[in-house]
């Protein structure tokens, strides 16, 4: 008989048992075993590709057929592993239920929020009426302001912190016993990470909720967790308890993901103008009516005045909604917008699409969203060696500068020949950015290009930076919500507040001496 009381008298919900994930013959989680009590947190953190996702997708049953799983994974006294997929339809959402990392592509694209929400319910044999107020309940409870608004709105209609809410209310429709928090806040702002977070700690507290918290982030996790596992490629290499974890870490490994000091941005002296922007305003139509005419227009950016020297960076910094998006949108010439965006002296603002398309290698752009901006049907090799085809260039070069792309990104050349979903998130955020360096770019505008990946990743990423921009003089525009990074890699930092500049320092003065009070609360809030 499987032990349901633990030593500590506290109820056992789910106990794991010498968990192996293999494919073919190599071993991607070896012997993780741990038990979570009720109403208890386990973070499972470490890099990207160390099995924190895949162990909780064997617990629910949802590895793909060629990764074969051993071991034991009790739900009390039922044992998961074993049953039929009726039998773990039975435990999904009722049960057990998962909080996806990237909501964007977890979320259904053609159903609006009270179908996603609902059909879990209208399943469980709700009526519509009983659905519709339980749906109603649940967005109130995650937070989500006025949420009969929301009730027809897609997905692409809400902001990222929106997103996630929606599908934390999703997860909790059937009101399960444990919750699985797969990287919840990853693509969200300083301040959304905190309010998730404590929505999460407060939604577990009113239900009893069990969690199990998957993050590359130590230092996200402290004050959310009760015990910590650290894996590393597959293994454990420390579990204790958050306390003994922070206090006492065993191993270097450890001590390296808890370790947030990436230095400092380069000193650079004064160079050329790169990029000047004058005047730029994007604005969004508003169409109404039959004919679908416009209305009126939202004001994403307000006028802006900016200046890029060459081989400098500037940080753009902002809570989500704030323009930061929009702008690197703009200047990529990839939406409309008014006002002069000057790049080696020439306006992109009044050039043509065919005069355009050659000098885009100049300037490349890395997407948040590194799953939707990869085309799934390409391989690695294909997809990053894509802006070479158009150029005049051997075969067997463009091999050559795929291979040393992802050298640069630290992936091994086998890589070339796996597809996106063969990857975990930071392995296609690390292709993203290979695509865009193998074009040797004057200017990177980079969104967001660390928020999926672990601390030693974002460090070697913001070394590769460094280096490129010492080295070849490239420059970039960088916008993230993580400021350590942004210290680390820029000589100037923006500050966007609701479409309008707050303010515009050099790096260092804004850190110790920001001008606005909004500036202070998101320095505030990056100290967590």
């Amino acid at each position: 008989m499987h032990l349901i009381q633990d030593v500590n008298n506290l109820p056992v919900l789910l106990s794991v048992e010498h968990l192996k994930i293999k494919h073919d013959e190599q071993y991607l989680v070896e012997d993780l075993s741990f038990k979570l009590h009720e109403g208890e947190t386990v973070a499972i953190v470490g890099e990207s590709g160390s099995g924190k996702s895949i162990s909780s997708l064997a617990i629910l049953g949802l590895l793909p057929q060629n990764l074969k799983t051993d071991g034991q994974v009790f739900l009390n006294e039922q044992e998961l592993l074993s049953l039929s997929e009726v039998e773990k339809r039975q435990i999904r959402g009722h049960k057990i239920a998962m909080i996806f990392q990237e909501p964007m592509t977890a979320l259904n694209p053609l159903h609006c929020v009270e179908k996603i929400v609902g059909e879990t319910l209208w399943l469980a044999g709700y009526s519509k009426q009983q659905t519709r107020e339980r749906v109603i309940a649940l967005l109130n409870d995650v937070g989500i302001p006025k949420p009969e608004d929301k009730l027809k709105r897609y997905p692409y209609e809400l902001s990222g912190g929106q997103r996630q809410r929606v599908m934390i209310a999703m997860a909790l429709a059937l009101e399960p016993d444990i919750l699985i928090a797969d990287e919840p806040t990853t693509a969200l702002d300083v301040t959304l990470q905190a309010q998730i977070l404590k929505l999460l700690k407060s939604l577990q507290k009113t239900r009893n909720m069990a969690m199990i918290l998957i993050s590359h982030d130590l230092n996200l996790v402290r004050q959310y967790s009760d015990q910590v596992i650290v894996m590393n490629k597959g293994k454990v290499e420390e579990q204790n308890t958050v306390a003994n974890i922070f206090k006492n870490p065993q191993t270097d490994y450890t001590k390296n993901l808890l370790n947030h000091n990436f230095g400092k941005a380069l000193k650079l002296n004064e160079s050329d103008t790169l990029l000047k922007l004058e005047d730029v305003v994007v604005r969004f139509p508003i169409k109404k009516g039959l004919f679908n005419r416009v209305k009126d227009y939202v004001i994403a950016v307000e006028p802006l005045q900016l200046r890029l020297e060459q081989g400098h960076s500037i940080g753009i910094v902002g809570e989500s909604g704030s323009g930061k998006s929009s702008l690197a949108l703009a200047i990529a010439r990839l939406i409309q917008c008014d006002g002069k965006i000057e790049l080696l002296g020439k306006d992109l603002n009044q050039l043509s699409e065919k005069i355009l398309r050659p000098l885009r290698h100049d300037f490349q752009i890395v997407f948040q969203d590194p799953f939707s901006s990869l085309n799934p049907r390409l391989t690695v090799e294909q997809t990053i060696a894509e802006g070479l085809y158009i150029q005049k260039i051997s075969q067997a070069k463009i091999i050559s500068l795929v291979e040393e792309a992802l050298e640069k990104v630290d992936l091994p050349i086998t890589f070339k020949n796996r597809y996106p979903h063969e990857l975990s998130g930071g392995q296609r955020q690390r292709i993203a950015l290979a695509r865009a360096l193998v074009l040797k770019p004057k200017l990177l505008i980079l969104d967001e290009p660390t928020s999926a990946l672990d601390r030693t990743t974002q460090r070697s990423i913001v070394n590769l930076l460094r280096r490129l921009q010492q080295e070849d003089g490239m420059s970039y525009l960088f916008i993230s919500h993580d400021l350590q990074v942004v210290k680390a890699l820029c000589q100037k930092v923006l500050v966007l507040h609701h479409g309008r500049v707050v303010e515009i320092q050099e790096t260092e003065q804004l850190f110790e001496h920001p001008q606005n009070e909004y500036t202070r609360e998101l320095i505030a809030a990056s100290q967590y």
